[in-house]
């Protein structure tokens, strides 16, 4: 064998498959304990207003019943202390809900209750005999009705250098004194992750001041600080366990009223506790893409040159904790414009708490500019592609920096290419295929190449295997086969002998995967790790070989038993001297960013994608029938795993724009599409082939393996080009999504 294969950049197939596809890997639910008891949350069924009574006596009868557990009887949390905020600004009350710890509602389906019994059925069966009586008063749950209270977030007003505070370059508003401009409102419906996984936890008291959490999330890390901090414990004493996460987008990314119902019911009956939501409670219970409403002005003159936008956009938060995202940061950055302005508002409705998804803001911001640069383009009867490229921008016109790596012309050529722009004709409606009018439509993404910092333990077996451990976590694009090729090309020997152990907090630290940083993070750490053991393993055989001590570092082969030197073949060192020695072969490498490259420079990876879409003249019905997805995302570590990154993207966009919608029936403020028969996601015959390119150039300013991320750009700019794709093709403009057939007819 060739010890010095490259793995990066290949096709590698994941490390993990064998497990998932044999049912071997094992989800948060299905860990056993002995003593294991079940938990079933009773929601509420009003949106706002106060808990009169409650009737728990039938449920405590029950058979197998070991607690229910309420506001009344719920054990004192250290952690839910009053906010001390002043009650003459109760806009929000500025944290995450303390589930039991008072009478009030603030949304519908909020936790009331929890049954604890010793099986799942006796414990669904007596959440149904829990009875309460509320004092119901007025709720608000439309954005359009609570929009006029909308208010700037509290970050912006301490912080006017806030990414959420209103921005301005150049003249305000300058779009409305321009004779060639548009002015147009977009709204994104509320969006649910609707992972296959639903969230699940099991919580296990193992002493008194010990806590293990066996819990769907996407940071092992920031879980156990939660709940370290919600029980007043070391964060030592709190271990969490996600190995494996079955999707997740973006929900898994905060610490929920079922996590913290589990761990109390794990308290009150000394007993491991399991609780896993109903589909309808994933709905209600673990965040969404907020309802949004947007509006853009922009001018630009006869040759196709911008002067100015206005973007202003107001998303929904709860009425206890304020959540906020970055709708407006690409219109900020991607496009020339002289004068620009954006005013982010959040407004507070009886809903529960809304959390970033898959393109956080940027994928909501996205389907208004996009949409804008499409109805421009189309005013001033030029190609929307070449209207994007007469505004290009060679530097980050928001920070006056230099882009670290922008390939977003190359993109643009790609994506041309395959999807046969040359095809696409400039009146709307141009192009019939029977019943069928066709249409061509662009958008573009971008999303921030993000790193923080990570450790990685990196240790040699006598056996020549290398175990690597991280307390990452992979919610499903193949982040252990990602680390596996990385340090494999790093420590110059086969990927079969190597084991990347992730999703525990008792391994060294790690962010979550969240906002497309893992690789650009792990990646870069697992790299420092292995060449770190490398020289550890060289310094270790020049204690009795003079030919290591006087070797570059670069020049350690690890080999069929055996560390070597590329220089001199003689030379070599077997592993199982090396190792006997406690700890000889083992290192733990902090990894973080160096430098003011992040000052510096602006960081940022970009996608752009093209769609082809078919609309059925007489009945409005809508087909994608080819989707091309390019990004400049810096190295590719593993072209398969990165290429189902970005279909699975793709799909996540075709659901945005044309089906994803859930819908509130206000005189209750209760969802009525909360499950897969009313709300809409893509399935197969909704997806075409979904065709992928990546410029695969490296950007070193990020890190010294030049990743840029994939995650969120997958999805950003996929339902504006679908959206301009249907206006292409029928002329007719929809703004509010999703895109569907009584909109077109």
């Amino acid at each position: 064998m060739n010890t010095q294969e490259k793995h990066i950049g290949g096709s590698m197939s994941r490390v993990d498959g064998h497990l998932k596809v044999t049912g071997g890997a094992r989800y948060s639910a299905e860990y056993e304990l002995p003593g294991m008891t079940y938990g079933v949350l009773v929601g509420s069924t009003v949106a706002k207003g106060r808990i009169v009574s409650l009737d728990t006596k039938a449920a405590e009868r029950a058979p197998g019943v070991l607690a229910v557990i309420t506001h009344l009887n719920a054990p004192k949390v250290p952690g839910f202390k009053p906010t001390g905020k002043d009650p003459s600004q109760p806009q929000t009350e500025g944290g995450p809900l303390k589930v039991f710890n008072d009478e009030k509602i603030r949304f519908n389906d909020q936790p009331i209750a929890l049954v604890v019994a010793d099986t799942f059925e006796r414990a669904r069966h007596a959440a149904r005999l829990v009875k309460a009586q509320y004092a119901k008063e007025s709720h608000q749950t439309s954005l359009a009705a609570g929009a006029p209270q909308a208010f700037l977030p509290t970050s912006a007003q301490k912080n006017p250098k806030s990414p959420m505070a209103d921005y301005q370059r150049g003249q305000a508003d300058a779009y409305k004194t321009a004779s060639l401009k548009i002015e147009a409102e977009y709204v994104i419906p509320t969006e649910m992750h609707s992972p296959m996984e639903m969230q699940s936890i099991t919580a296990h008291w193992e002493a008194p001041d010990r806590l293990t959490l066996y819990d769907k999330t996407q940071g092992t890390m920031g879980t156990r600080r939660d709940f370290a901090r919600e029980w007043n414990l070391p964060e030592e004493n709190v271990k969490v366990i996600a190995t494996f996460v079955g999707g997740a987008f973006g929900n898994a990314l905060h610490s929920w009223p079922h996590e913290s119902a589990a761990v109390m019911g794990a308290k009150v009956v000394n007993r491991p506790l399991k609780l896993m939501l109903t589909r309808e409670q994933m709905f209600t219970l673990v965040g969404y893409r907020p309802y949004t409403w947007q509006k853009i002005g922009m001018s630009a003159t006869p040759d196709g040159k911008i002067t100015a936008i206005s973007h202003d956009s107001i998303g929904q938060t709860s009425s206890y904790e304020e959540f906020t995202e970055s709708t407006l940061a690409q219109t900020r950055m991607m496009y020339q414009s002289p004068n620009l302005t954006t005013r982010y508002r959040i407004a507070a409705l009886d809903v529960s708490t809304p959390i970033w998804m898959r393109g956080p803001g940027e994928a909501t911001g996205a389907f208004a500019l996009e949409s804008a640069m499409d109805e421009m383009a189309h005013l001033l009867k030029l190609d929307p592609l070449e209207f994007r490229l007469r505004n290009y921008t060679d530097q980050d016109p928001e920070r006056n920096r230099p882009w670290s790596t922008k390939f977003l012309k190359e993109c643009y050529q790609l994506g041309a290419d395959r999807i046969g722009w040359q095809n696409r004709k400039l009146e709307p409606g141009a192009v019939r295929e029977g019943d069928w009018l066709l249409g061509y439509g662009m958008g573009v993404g971008t999303f921030g190449a993000h790193r923080g910092s990570a450790h990685v333990s990196a240790q040699l077996l006598p056996s020549g295997h290398v175990v690597l451990q991280c307390a990452t976590t992979d919610i499903g694009p193949g982040t252990g086969t990602a680390m596996t090729q990385i340090a494999a090309d790093a420590l110059g020997i086969d990927p079969s002998r190597i084991t990347f152990e992730l999703g525990n907090s008792g391994f060294p630290q790690a962010g979550s995967q969240g906002g497309s940083s893992t690789v650009n993070t792990v990646g870069q750490a697992v790299q420092d790790a292995c060449l770190a053991l490398k020289d550890k393993l060289r310094e270790l055989a020049g204690a009795s070989q003079p030919a290591f001590a006087a070797a570059k570092k670069e020049d350690v082969q690890l080999a069929d038993g055996y560390l070597t030197l590329a220089s001199a073949g003689a030379s070599r060192a077997k592993y199982v001297d090396l190792v006997k020695q406690p700890g000889a072969a083992f290192v733990n490498v902090e990894s973080k960013p160096t430098g003011n490259d992040g000052q510096t420079y602006s960081m940022y990876s970009f996608s752009v994608h093209f769609a082809q879409v078919a609309v059925h003249a007489l009945t409005g019905e809508v087909r994608v029938r080819k989707l091309v997805s390019c990004a400049d995302a810096g190295t590719i570590i593993n072209q398969k795993t990165a290429a189902n990154q970005m279909k699975g993207g793709a799909v996540g966009g075709i659901g945005m724009a044309l089906m994803e919608d859930a819908v509130i029936d206000h005189r209750y403020g209760r969802y009525v599409t909360a499950d897969f028969a009313n709300y809409h996601v893509p399935v197969h015959a909704d997806a075409p082939a979904v065709e992928v390119a990546f410029v695969n150039q490296p950007d070193y300013h990020v890190n010294a393996l030049g990743t840029k991320g994939i995650g969120e750009i997958a999805t950003i700019g996929v339902a504006p080009a679908i959206a301009n794709a249907v206006f292409n093709a029928t002329g007719k403009r929809v703004r509010e999504l999703p895109i569907t057939p009584d909109k077109l007819v």
